[in-house]
């Protein structure tokens, strides 16, 4: 959106929510797809489509039409706990997803180079290749590794407005994502307000948070905390998930203790038991690592010379995704296997694009490892009367292999 670079404020920004925007939402949805509140399916909303969409546009234009509360669904996190999801009704995500557009149109602009999280042509990878490259090219010495405790679930409504109010003069466009914000959250059958937050699941909310996170940790650690600092100091954001890094302990500690109460004044609260100063950096001598999206970053040497940053994949990470993979196995076990090697050889390669960075060649091929063991265990559970051996299991492999691992991203 071009007249976002123009423009303090942006207007009119409502028209931007017509039928053939609405059409093209409609078609960029899964059949398969979660249903909400509603149980309509993008099948049955395409029976009647343009009628539906004319009645949509006539609710709106008249702010007749209302959210419905989002279906509040969990899903396992790797520590064990559940992560709760808001799946909206199909209307719902029609008008959401062109919603999310035109902030994705005004923001983009707007937002820093720090941020990499849901925003067009920048990936987790990105972010993980600028911290390697601020730590190895930079005099870095110390870094704060900090988490945001339920991020999602305490964003202030009023401080979200604030903010958008800040960029964008349109009220009717703002009514919308008030309306939203305020729609409430079924949960098990039972109605709950919602009062804070915006639910994962919907399709503005991650803009919401790029917007909240871009005023109350971006421009400040840009504008405010870059100037008290007497070193270097970089901050990388992906979501909610960030990390500072220092040349000096003194700025390093300082931001750590300030921190808390910037935060807390937009209703935030630090996860004290994930933030913690650590010293990093070429020179520090420290054999201390952190983690970040995933991957665990180590000071190394080359040649007993040669300082490199060294990304692996995270040990807790791995330990849950073994988990998984086992589980999910076990849950194949009567499915031909050559069907099973087929589904596995595609979570395999996932695998392999997200955590295939370079030097990290090593996990990936012990990840592969354990599957091949895994699977070989579940066949041999499944063998009645006469079990597979290690031989024919072998011969069974060359015949239908499992995929080898693969370098996709180049970190340097």
């Amino acid at each position: 959106m071009l007249l976002s670079r123009k423009h303090n404020k942006l207007q009119t920004l409502i028209h931007y929510v017509n039928k053939v925007n609405l059409e093209k939402e409609h078609k960029l949805q899964l059949s398969n797809k979660a249903v909400g509140v509603d149980y309509i399916t993008k099948d049955e909303y395409n029976k009647n489509l343009d009628a539906n969409l004319d009645n949509l546009l006539k609710r709106m234009k008249t702010f007749s039409y209302r959210p419905q509360a989002v279906k509040r669904v969990y899903i396992p996190k790797a520590n064990g706990k559940l992560r709760p999801l808001g799946i909206p009704s199909y209307e719902d995500k029609l008008v959401q997803g062109v919603l999310a557009k035109v902030l994705n149109g005004v923001y983009e602009p707007r937002f820093l180079d720090c941020s990499y999280g849901f925003r067009p042509d920048r990936s987790a990878h990105d972010a993980i290749k600028a911290i390697r490259d601020i730590i190895y090219k930079r005099p870095i010495g110390w870094v704060v590794e900090a988490d945001i405790k339920g991020f999602f679930d305490n964003m202030s409504h009023e401080w979200i407005i604030k903010f958008l109010r800040n960029d964008i003069a349109d009220e009717n466009f703002i009514r919308y994502i008030i309306r939203f914000l305020k729609a409430g959250i079924i949960d098990k059958g039972i109605m709950q307000e919602s009062t804070l937050g915006a639910p994962q699941g919907g399709l503005i909310s991650p803009y919401i948070a790029n917007v909240y996170l871009h005023y109350v940790l971006d421009l400040w650690f840009e504008k405010v905390v870059k100037k008290h600092v007497k070193g270097e100091a970089y901050i990388i954001r992906y979501a909610d998930d960030f990390l500072a890094c220092f040349q000096y302990e003194e700025d390093a500690k300082a931001f750590y203790s300030v921190l808390p109460k910037r935060l807390a004044k937009f209703g935030l609260e630090i996860a004290e038991d994930k933030t913690r100063i650590l010293p990093f950096g070429k020179g520090s001598g420290s054999k201390e690592s952190f983690e970040f999206l995933g991957f665990s970053f180590h000071n190394g040497m080359v040649h007993k010379s040669f300082y490199v940053v060294v990304v692996l994949s995270s040990k807790k990470k791995m330990k849950a995704k073994r988990q998984a993979i086992k589980e999910w196995l076990y849950s194949m076990m009567h499915c031909p296997i050559s069907d099973i090697v087929a589904k596995l050889n595609v979570k395999l390669i996932g695998h392999y694009r997200y955590y295939g960075v370079s030097g990290n060649i090593k996990s990936l091929c012990s990840f592969r490892h354990y599957c091949i063991k895994t699977l070989y265990r579940v066949l041999r559970r499944r063998g009645q009367k006469k079990r597979i051996n290690w031989e024919k299991y072998k011969i069974f492999m060359k015949q239908s292999p499992i995929v080898n691992p693969k370098i996709y991203v180049k970190l340097w």
